[in-house]
């Protein structure tokens, strides 16, 4: 949904987008492109938050010499940078592939634009992996990375407001002595920084989406600033907060479940060194 609602066109709201999703393309629709995010979240994942670790530990090193002492917010914000500037390394491949499967059954009404051979309302791509190629055989890796420049202005300060209200609304509800916080706390301040996070990046979310979804039929946007430029003269401020109430609604289970298994997952390795190594 927020894919079509913020690089698609004739979707009035978020209600109308659902509606016409079911209608079109039944439940399947829905699940579009799921397949290659699926296989590649686990390694996605893995280093952002292994950067995100890593790089608190090194800063910490250098600041108190000891990598295990509790790091500043301002050391949690470096390191949460970091984390976002690698991410775009593997996550821009993956969001192309995953936006070009979810909007190749869109039309596309402009006038004077030449489309590709290729007609609107069928396929172009059989599936992730023939995406994929068909996407580097044609553009390039270059291609490949459509929409990165996007993708970096979204996630560094993406992940700089997810990691630093976590560690901050982590450390506000744990209670005084606690080592460390219990699963109620991870879960509530995961959410809420899942939802400031994904609520503040939208607006570089549509200009990404759009570059990705770009050249499935047309070559629409010359770059980052032409897509935020037309996108601007052609449908106002408003466009940029295209799909702002699913980012705020998804990113507050998704990020709960993502810090909660994070936080469980280093506790019972913690538990199993200690086990090991008495």
């Amino acid at each position: 949904l927020q894919t079509r609602l913020q690089a698609g066109q004739g979707y009035g709201n978020t209600l109308n987008c659902v509606l016409t999703v079911y209608r079109n393309e039944s439940v399947a629709g829905f699940f579009k492109g799921m397949s290659f995010p699926l296989a590649s979240i686990a390694v996605y994942s893995s280093v952002v938050f292994g950067v995100f670790s890593n790089t608190q530990r090194l800063l910490s090193q250098l600041h108190h010499r000891d990598p295990s002492h509790t790091p500043a917010l301002a050391d949690v914000a470096l390191a949460s940078m970091v984390a976002g500037f690698v991410s775009v390394g593997i996550g821009t491949p993956v969001d192309l592939v995953k936006i070009r499967l979810q909007m190749q059954m869109q039309p596309y009404i402009k006038a004077n634009i030449k489309l590709k051979p290729t007609v609107p309302g069928f396929p172009v791509y059989r599936g992730p992996i023939h995406c994929f190629r068909t996407v580097l055989q044609k553009e390039g890796i270059a291609g490949i990375y459509r929409g990165a420049g996007a993708m970096l202005l979204r996630d560094v300060p993406g992940y700089c407001l997810y990691f630093t209200p976590y560690t901050f609304f982590c450390g506000w509800i744990t209670p005084d002595g606690c080592i460390s916080p219990n699963p109620s706390s991870v879960w509530l301040a995961g959410g809420v920084a899942g939802a400031i996070s994904w609520g503040t990046a939208t607006p570089m979310d549509v200009v990404k989406s759009r570059l990705q979804a770009d050249g499935v039929y047309l070559n629409k946007y010359k770059g980052t600033l032409d897509c935020i430029l037309q996108s601007y003269q052609n449908e106002g401020l408003k466009v940029f907060f295209r799909g702002i109430t699913i980012n705020a609604v998804r990113g507050f289970p998704m990020s709960s479940a993502t810090f909660l298994g994070y936080e469980l997952s280093l506790k019972a390795m913690k538990r199993d060194q200690t086990e090991t190594n008495p």
